[in-house]
C-alpha cells in the first residue's frame, strides 16, 4: 500500500516543508511508500474564494520538497497547457474528478509519460472509468508495456445535494481493470456547498471509510494533511490533522497487512 498526502492547496513554503518533513519522518519509519501531494491552484472552488499560489511559485515548492526530502511529487492539472510544464517536477499527474471525462486534458497527461492518477467523478460509475483508461493508453507511451502508468481514485459519489457516499463495491469494481486503485478518505468526507456556498466536511469519518476501504482492499490511500486544517484554505472541514498522521497510518498498516493475510487463505 502506498500513501499520496499533503496540503490540499499549496498556502506557503513554510507549510508545505514542515508537511513533507513530518510526513517523510513518519513514513520511512513505518516502512510506507509517499508521494507527496499539493495543489497549485484550486480551479473547482464552489465559489471565488482562494486557489492557491499559481503555478510558477506552485511548482517551484513541489521541486523544493522533491530536491530537499527526495520525495516523488503528485499534483492536479487543470488546463491541457498546463501538462507539459508540471511533468518536469512531477512524478505523478492527478486529473481532478470534475475533470475525468475531459478527453483533451487526459491526452496530454498521458502524453507526458507519467503516471496518471484519474479521480472518478462524482456523478460517474466506477465502470465509466473504463473510458478514461482508454483515451490514457491511446497515447500513453508506456501503453504497450507491463508497467503502471494508469490510477484510478474513488472518492464517493453525489448523494443529493451536499453530501457523497461511498460505494465500496466501485473498488473491487475498479481493480478489475487492471491499474492500481487509491481511496481517497478525506474528500470522501466532503459535504459540498454545506456552509452557505462553502464545502464542509466531517474529518472525523475519514478513519471509519479508510478502514473500511482497507478491509475491501485498495493498492494506495489518499490523505489531505494539514498542520492547522481548520485554518486552511481549502477543505478546511475534511483535511487531517499532521499530528495525527501517525496513529491513522498504523491503523491503515494493520488493516491492509491483515487483509492481504486473508485472501491468501
Amino acid at each position: 500500500m502506498f500513501l499520496i498526502a499533503g496540503p490540499c492547496a499549496i498556502e506557503s513554503r513554510e507549510i508545505v516543508m514542515q508537511t513533507a518533513a513530518t510526513l517523510k519522518e513518519v513514513c520511512e519509519r513505518l516502512g510506507v511508500q509517499l508521494y507527496f501531494k499539493s495543489s497549485f491552484d484550486k480551479a473547482n472552488r464552489t465559489s471565488p474564494s482562494a486557489r492557491g499560489i499559481g503555478i510558477e511559485k506552485g511548482l517551484a515548492i513541489l521541486q523544493e520538497v522533491k530536491d530537499t526530502y527526495g520525495l516523488p511529487i503528485l499534483t492536479d492539472v487543470h488546463e491541457s497547457w498546463q501538462c507539459e510544464p508540471v511533468a518536469q517536477v512531477a512524478d505523478v499527474l492527478q486529473i481532478p474528478a470534475f475533470l475525468a471525462r475531459q478527453t483533451d486534458l487526459l491526452l496530454a497527461a498521458a502524453k507526458t509519460g507519467k503516471i496518471v492518477n484519474v479521480k472518478k467523478g462524482q456523478f460517474m460509475a466506477p465502470w465509466d472509468m473504463r473510458g478514461a483508461i482508454a483515451k490514457i493508453e491511446s497515447v500513453h507511451p508506456a501503453a504497450s508495456s507491463a508497467e503502471t502508468h494508469i490510477w484510478l481514485t474513488e472518492r464517493g459519489s453525489s448523494f443529493g445535494y451536499g453530501n457523497i457516499v461511498v460505494d465500496m463495491t466501485s473498488l473491487v469494481k475498479m481493480r478489475e481493470f487492471g491499474c492500481p486503485v487509491v481511496f481517497d478518505a478525506t474528500h470522501a468526507v466532503q459535504q459540498p456547498s454545506s456552509q452557505a456556498g462553502v464545502t464542509g466536511g466531517n474529518r472525523e469519518m475519514v478513519p471509519h471509510l479508510m478502514r473500511a476501504a482497507l478491509a475491501v482492499g485498495i493498492d494506495g490511500l489518499f490523505l489531505e494533511v494539514h498542520p492547522d486544517p481548520d485554518n486552511a484554505i481549502s477543505d478546511a472541514a475534511n483535511q487531517v490533522r499532521l499530528s495525527d498522521i501517525e496513529h491513522i497510518l498504523k491503523q491503515a498498516i494493520a488493516i491492509d497487512q491483515l487483509n492481504k493475510q486473508l485472501t491468501q487463505l
